[in-house]
């Protein structure tokens, strides 16, 4: 494949058990198929890529992993470390997250008159068990919980850089932070998955940099899987040991970044037949 896309600049590691498997699943909306018998496995300690064209599928796959669409077919299991598997399919989303799946979205959704501390503290105050009751009466229990999640929070807002705004209001922080953040809020609820859908859309160059090291960091220091969209290829091949790609809704590619892109499928369905340029940035109606 002739483009300008980047290499990895670090080496795939050995495959590991399953964290996440897909099976066969399809989605109809009506007599649109928007997912046809996609198969997709995210192993563990992994960062996987999704890419593929606008109206490829990708946000309807994601949608369809974090309960927000229920497919009509096939298989969906989260896998935990003692070997116990879960079915996700025809779970609510609040379900999904307490398994260990948490996301970002392609338009940012922070409360955005709420802090960035507020919005991250929201977040991994939403596993405790203390309840209202105990909150309101102030119960040692519940006291104890508030101070760890705001501990936790600080924690995750230096990872993500932004330990030095947590007082500001997040409809304030720029559109970089304002992604930061949201990725922040996801970690706080402390999943074994995070799903990442376009982490890079509307960022500059420099962001962009920051957020590869940073995704880098939250899949090797927290030791958390990575399912990634983007549409930024440099970006996706220098963080990504694998790359599935769709195109209307089928998986056409899997493997290395390195040989997806010389891959002829993948060719066609991105720049068509002959074409020599770097896919462009395209937006996924689903």
């Amino acid at each position: 494949m002739t483009t300008t896309l980047a290499e990895r600049t670090t080496p795939a590691r050995p495959a590991s058990a399953p964290v996440l498997r897909v099976s066969g699943v399809t989605l109809r909306f009506g007599g649109l198929v928007s997912l046809s018998e996609v198969d997709l496995t995210v192993r563990r300690g992994e960062i996987h890529a999704v890419i593929g064209p606008n109206g490829a599928g990708k946000t309807s796959l994601f949608n369809s992993l974090t309960g927000a669409y229920a497919p009509q077919e096939g298989r969906v299991l989260l896998h935990t470390d003692g070997g116990a598997e879960h079915s996700l399919l025809g779970r609510k989303p609040h379900h999904i997250n307490r398994l260990g799946v948490a996301r970002t979205f392609q338009n940012i959704r922070l409360f955005a008159a709420l802090t960035a501390m507020e919005n991250v503290k929201v977040a991994a105050e939403s596993g405790t068990r203390s309840g209202p009751l105990g909150i309101i009466l102030g119960l040692p229990r519940a006291k104890a919980k508030e101070r760890a999640a705001e501990e936790r929070a600080r924690g995750l807002l230096a990872l993500v850089g932004l330990d030095g705004r947590s007082e500001e209001r997040a409809d304030s922080l720029s559109y970089g932070d304002q992604r930061r953040l949201e990725i922040a809020r996801a970690l706080a609820t402390g999943p074994r998955l995070l799903l990442l859908d376009e982490p890079a859309a509307g960022t500059n160059p420099t962001e962009k940099r920051q957020l590869a090291a940073l995704i880098r960091r939250i899949n090797h220091e927290l030791d958390i899987s990575v399912l990634l969209i983007e549409h930024d290829m440099p970006l996706v091949t220098s963080v990504a040991d694998r790359v599935t790609v769709l195109n209307f809704g089928k998986v056409i590619a899997s493997g290395p970044p390195s040989a997806v892109q010389r891959d002829p499928a993948v060719v066609e369905a991105y720049l068509g037949a002959g074409a020599g340029d770097a896919p462009a940035r395209q937006e996924d109606p689903r």
